[in-house]
């Protein structure tokens, strides 16, 4: 078996949604469990598919310009023979800042479009996933010692990578580069392995999903550092189990301890999904505002026993508790009603779910988005495993087509045909491929989304003028030019 490895990678992407834009840069370096380097760097361009229309405000971000992936890059589907070949290795962990919620969705969702499973990159030959983000956060609220901990511009605490790096004098040659950010938050770990290395360790075993539920199914209160808490206190609470997740594997609702349950334990199922709801225009009152989320065992979630907190005033003053108020709430979640809470909770949550479902019904409208619409059934993912031999053709990919049962593999068989096999596409399938292109960019006329990308460029062309800026915006308002068809460009 392979000695295990750390891959830590960092993408650039067209975009912030990764059911719609692309990735324009991969960069990786794998290390040892000391966190040396034993390959070589990691660095591709992926080509962006003339489908795709980069947001301008991403590109003058990380300056890639949609003709330099064009011009340089691979497609999506080179890269991931590459990615499959050299990345996805036994006893692999894939690192990241922020990545669990932001690089491996738009892993995930490069290989769904592209016909391979899309998580099993991340788990099987035993491999694992690793945030460092969640990692840092918790060491700034429980171990802050030995590391120069940042600040904003007005006065407030930040963990950007950048930040971190220029307090800590961290290699980060420029930031927004996939390649050096992987570099830099290789040297955060680094730092944060070299003054906390209890922490590092626990953190470490916690990526797996075992340990996570071991202990957040032992019933006692622990610390979760999440997003999801609020900055001023190092987004870091105590938090209890209150219920499972019962339509979701691997996934409890646990409940901020910092808060009285009184207001909620008789609260109806819908009375207790509208204080849920997350609705930033509504002010809501202390009572509203339902204390509760859902902490996913697979998503490697910075948690700790409680007894981490060994200094528990250091603690309170840092991240904002009150340990005697912490016990009086647990006492209440432990009483008569809290059966009659976890089950109303769980009914809130259906209700919410069901929302959940129909918004994201209406919003994606290709088959690209929809990823999250279920899981493959055994044939299925069987037939993926089948593609994407040496010898893959246009023939292989039609004739699985017609094998597979979900509707989406079938569709995304003909898109994959489109942005790879373009020359070999049929009369039938030319067409409708040129009939997405046209919804995709040019139906609707002035609210097109093609004219609307134009505005963005125009606009921005107007605030940055910088020459930086400038070039980018050119390169952009010449891509899209480049997208429209002769016979369109003719007519006007």
């Amino acid at each position: 078996m392979s000695a295990p490895t750390l891959f830590f990678y960092d993408l650039e992407t067209s975009g912030i949604r990764p059911d719609s834009a692309r990735i324009m840069q991969f960069a990786g370096q794998r290390v040892d469990l000391d966190l040396k380097p034993v390959a070589e760097p990691f660095n591709y361009l992926i080509r962006i598919n003339e489908d795709i229309l980069p947001d301008p405000q991403a590109v003058l971000v990380h300056g890639i310009a949609p003709q330099q992936t064009v011009l340089e890059g691979l497609s999506e589907a080179e890269f991931l023979k590459v990615f499959y070949k050299e990345v996805v290795q036994a006893e692999t962990t894939f690192v990241g800042f922020n990545n669990v919620r932001f690089d491996d969705e738009f892993m995930r969702y490069l290989n769904y479009r592209n016909l391979y499973d899309p998580y099993a990159w991340a788990w099987e030959k035993h491999n694992s996933r690793w945030d460092l983000l969640d990692v840092t956060r918790f060491t700034r609220a429980m171990r802050p010692e030995g590391i120069n901990w940042p600040q904003d511009e007005n006065g407030k605490n930040t963990n950007r990578l950048e930040q971190l790096a220029k307090a800590n004098k961290l290699n980060h040659l420029k930031a927004h580069d996939a390649s050096s950010d992987v570099l830099a938050t290789i040297e955060l770990a680094r730092l944060i392995k070299q003054k906390q290395p209890k922490l590092y360790d626990l953190l470490f075993k916690m990526r797996h999903k075992e340990a996570v539920s071991a202990l957040v199914n032992s019933a006692q209160p622990f610390l979760y550092t999440s997003s999801h808490y609020p900055s001023n206190e190092l987004h870091t609470t105590i938090t209890v189990k209150v219920a499972d997740n019962l339509k979701t594997p691997n996934a409890v609702l646990v409940y901020d301890l910092r808060h009285d349950p009184e207001p909620y334990l008789k609260l109806s199922p819908e009375e207790l999904a509208n204080a849920w709801r997350y609705d930033p225009e509504r002010k809501l009152s202390a009572t509203q505002t339902l204390p509760v989320k859902t902490l996913r065992f697979n998503r490697c979630p910075a948690i700790a026993p409680i007894e981490f907190a060994r200094d528990e005033a250091e603690t309170a003053e840092r991240i904002g508790v009150d340990f005697n108020l912490i016990d009086a709430n647990l006492k209440k979640l432990q009483g008569d009603d809290a059966k009659i809470f976890a089950k109303h909770l769980s009914q809130a949550l259906e209700i919410l779910n069901l929302e959940q479902a129909s918004r994201r019904a209406e919003k994606h409208t290709t088959v690209d988005s929809r990823l999250y619409d279920g899981f493959y059934s055994d044939p299925d993912r069987s037939l993926l495993k089948s593609l994407h031999q040496p010898n893959e053709n246009a023939e292989q990919i039609r004739a699985i087509r017609n094998q597979f049962s979900d509707q989406r593999l079938k569709q995304l068989c003909s898109f994959y045909l489109a942005r790879n096999y373009k020359r070999e596409l049929n009369t039938t399938e030319r067409q409708g491929w040129e009939n997405y292109l046209r919804r995709q960019l040019f139906d609707g006329g002035p609210s097109s989304h093609l004219a609307a990308y134009f505005r963005q460029i125009a606009q921005l062309a107007q605030e940055r003028t910088d020459s930086r800026s400038q070039v980018l915006l050119e390169d952009l308002k010449l891509y899209g030019e480049s997208l429209i068809p002769t016979s369109e460009t003719d007519e006007e």
